[in-house]
């Protein structure tokens, strides 16, 4: 372990999106990947998020606004690329720029000692030491569970919408489905081709035109829809209700067998999907890098930069077209560090 990543100018932690597109802007300004730096996963041999998206599943935005700048998707330029493209895509990118991705490292955390500029980052292969650490694993790193869903019991099964793959998996019969972001809808309106289908929402979906980008976590995020906590993309309401699709609010909580809306009525469904979201990738870092950053990409512990997560950046951070925007960021900041 220390033979392979010590020395290192920088330490990349993370093979997405985020991860791809520093070692991209660190290779723009004349840094050699392996040499100069070094990108580290937790993730078995190729198996990035995107590889664990359900089957069907299409991006948002066409394949012009989906891609890293200088190396776009193949083929058609407004088709919308499914998830195995993506896959695909990102392993074509590593290639391209030469990044030979140590898999199966995790980081666990990152320090330094002293007053000196140099980084102590542990991972699960040993302890490195480093002038710069990007965190780059992700602004949809674990899926988010409501507190009340340890104590839901159902006849059939419950899944967060990452675990979905396929309709086979859901039992026949009704499934509620919790979370009314484009996650949720999507998989709404394909599980109601199979099943009897109620879709729980927080918040009304107003469907708002503009241009979206898609996220690692499968979801899109508008330029025009800065006031809204969820995208707005796609079906809107009255469409899944044509489609045979209960709509009903949130939900407050279970007994077991029984959710609990916010409406005061309630409900046994026989499956539950949590389309709930995710938490950040920076679970691993200190508790002084993840206080508000004091400049964009940047945290209170010099070296350690942050790529592809709107707390640290701006919203649309952790799109592919918006990572490029940190990606740059941080890749000046680490040429420029003395």
């Amino acid at each position: 372990m220390q033979t392979s990543l010590s020395h290192r100018r920088a330490i990349i932690v993370g093979a997405g999106q985020a991860g791809l597109a520093v070692a991209a802007a660190l290779g723009a300004e004349g840094l050699r990947p392996q040499q100069d730096f070094v990108v580290i996963d937790a993730a078995p041999e190729g198996q990035r998020s995107w590889a664990s998206r359900w089957h069907s599943m299409e991006l948002h935005s066409d394949a012009r606004h989906s891609a890293l700048p200088a190396r776009r998707l193949p083929d058609d330029q407004r088709r919308h690329p499914r998830v195995d493209e993506i896959v695909d895509y990102l392993t074509y990118v590593e290639a391209g720029l030469g990044v030979e991705t140590m898999w199966g490292v995790r980081a666990t955390g990152v320090e330094r000692r002293g007053n000196g500029t140099t980084l102590h980052l542990s991972t699960t292969a040993g302890e490195v030491q480093t002038r710069n650490v990007v965190c780059a694993t992700g602004a949809a790193a674990h899926p988010r569970l409501p507190e009340w869903a340890p104590a839901l019991t159902v006849p059939g099964v419950v899944l967060h919408s990452s675990q979905y793959l396929y309709p086979r998996q859901i039992p026949p019969g009704d499934v509620l489905v919790v979370g009314g972001g484009n996650s949720g809808v999507q998989l709404a309106r394909e599980l109601s081709a199979s099943h009897t289908v109620t879709l729980a929402t927080r918040t009304p979906r107003r469907h708002r035109p503009g241009r979206s980008y898609p996220t690692a976590a499968g979801e899109t995020v508008s330029l025009l829809s800065r006031r809204l906590p969820e995208p707005v993309f796609g079906e809107g309401y009255e469409q899944l209700r044509r489609a045979g699709i209960t709509i009903r609010p949130a939900v407050t909580g279970t007994d077991g067998a029984a959710v609990m809306f916010t409406d005061a009525t309630s409900s046994t469904p026989g499956s539950v999907i949590l389309a709930t979201g995710y938490t950040p990738g920076d679970d691993w870092l200190p508790e002084e890098a993840r206080t508000t950053p004091p400049r964009r990409t940047t945290t209170r512990l010099p070296g350690l930069f942050v790529a592809g997560m709107p707390q640290y950046s701006v919203r649309g951070a952790d799109t592919i077209a918006g990572v490029w925007r940190d990606a740059t960021t941080i890749a000046h900041h680490i040429i420029n560090r003395p």
